[in-house]
């Protein structure tokens, strides 16, 4: 590290998983890069049997799949390897804070470990990436147009703009859809697992919509329609400043038909 002081190692690393639910998925493959105060670097890595399928989506990312990870260790195995190289160490990563960092201490307290996070600095580049370099609909203008936003915020100027920046966008990255199906699919890789837009509810292995989110995560509108309490539930969130498509979806399932995978 060339430009950061540091007074304590510091661990940068990164997952790969079976997906992006930080409570229920698992990672497939650690790396960690410790470097001292001194300069000196050591690295830690290795795939990591999950114990459950890898979805294919997930394996369209990182091309790691089920045949790649069963000889591997699971992370039980790793677990003490993985917590002495994070011993007195901040931790760095690309987006670590949101995604990397509660998947990991998820994982470690599954498998018994007491991995703690609090009092370690977190540096994630990710947030200085934003915060340095604008990602609003000016920012694109001048980057892809190479041209100043005349009127911004005025509804017209910034959809006109918006097209133009969609259209450059395409012009810049040859490898982008051509169409708009796929290029629905490119802008939303994972809507296929999430029942609505607001990804409140997603669809389980055997295609019944269950809650993404509160103290019913995992359950199934079918198994909480038939329980009296649970009916209650849904009745309850009706009343609340929940979207229009939730409200529906709820509305239907207590009339008895739930949502159907496409």
């Amino acid at each position: 590290m060339q430009n950061l002081d540091l007074d304590r190692p510091l661990v940068c690393f990164d997952l790969e998983t079976t997906g992006v639910d930080v409570l229920k998925d698992r990672i497939v493959q650690i790396a960690l890069i410790r470097v001292e105060p001194g300069g000196e670097r050591r690295t830690y890595q290795t795939l990591v049997n999950p114990e459950c399928p890898i979805p294919p989506g997930a394996s369209a990312v990182h091309g790691i799949r089920d045949e790649h990870v069963r000889s591997a260790p699971n992370f039980a195995q790793i677990r003490s390897d993985v917590e002495e190289f994070l011993e007195g160490a901040d931790l760095a990563g690309f987006n670590m804070v949101r995604f990397d960092l509660p998947l990991l201490e998820n994982e470690i307290r599954r498998e018994g470990g007491k991995f703690d996070a609090r009092g370690r600095r977190l540096l994630d580049a990710m947030r200085i990436f934003h915060t340095m370099e604008p990602r609003n609909l000016e920012a694109a203008m001048r980057f892809y147009c190479g041209r100043e936003l005349e009127g911004a915020h005025s509804a017209e100027a910034d959809a006109l703009a918006t097209l133009d920046v969609l259209d450059a966008q395409l012009a810049r990255y040859p490898d982008l859809p051509r169409d708009s199906e796929q290029l629905h699919a490119f802008c939303n890789p994972d809507a296929d697992r999430y029942v609505d837009r607001t990804r409140k509810f997603r669809w389980n292995d055997q295609g019944d919509a269950v809650f993404s989110f509160g103290k019913h995560e995992g359950r199934s509108l079918r198994e909480m329609v038939t329980n009296p309490k649970d009916r209650g539930y849904l009745e309850w969130m009706l009343g609340k400043d929940f979207p229009e498509e939730i409200k529906g979806i709820l509305r239907d399932a207590l009339g008895g038909v739930f949502p159907v995978r496409g």
